[in-house]
């Protein structure tokens, strides 16, 4: 277990552009082969119906997957190569919760997939990704610090 890593990718996603000038409300907390990524629902994430967009569903999947990945690899910043994501129930009110898991990894490919919960703690989506290391490295130059 190395916290120091997980804290420095925690800082990391809370300072990017995306999380400090659009979702302000974002909670982060990663741990070996594990991510869990927090907002709180408002409506300038809605769509005309009143709901959540389904690119806010795929943001926190996603995010969720990837750090839970980059946990494991502590060495290079990893990519999504491709992420599915399936909604099940929209959402229009409360704090919402995305959970990712690494499910494979092998020496150039991992697998993971996340599950997004209402504040009632009901699926609201689900997704699995594929994720690959980059040849970028983990320094204070993107963040890690």
């Amino acid at each position: 277990m190395n916290n120091e890593h997980y804290e420095k990718l925690e800082r990391m996603y809370l300072q990017a552009n995306i999380n400090t000038r659009i979702f302000d409300t974002t909670t982060v907390k990663i741990s070996e082969g594990l991510a869990q990524i927090g907002l709180e629902i408002s409506d300038k994430y809605f769509h005309a119906l009143g709901a959540m967009h389904g690119s806010v569903y795929f943001k926190l999947l996603d995010d969720a997957a990837f750090f839970a990945v980059n946990s494991i690899v502590e060495d290079v910043f990893v990519l999504t190569s491709s992420f599915n994501i399936n909604l099940v129930r929209p959402v229009d009110k409360g704090i919402i919760s995305a959970i990712g898991k690494v499910k494979f990894k092998s020496r150039n490919l991992f697998v993971a997939e996340s599950t997004l919960y209402n504040q009632d703690g009901k699926e609201i989506a689900f997704g699995t990704g594929n994720f690959a290391k980059s040849k970028i490295a983990l320094s204070e130059k993107i963040g890690y610090q």
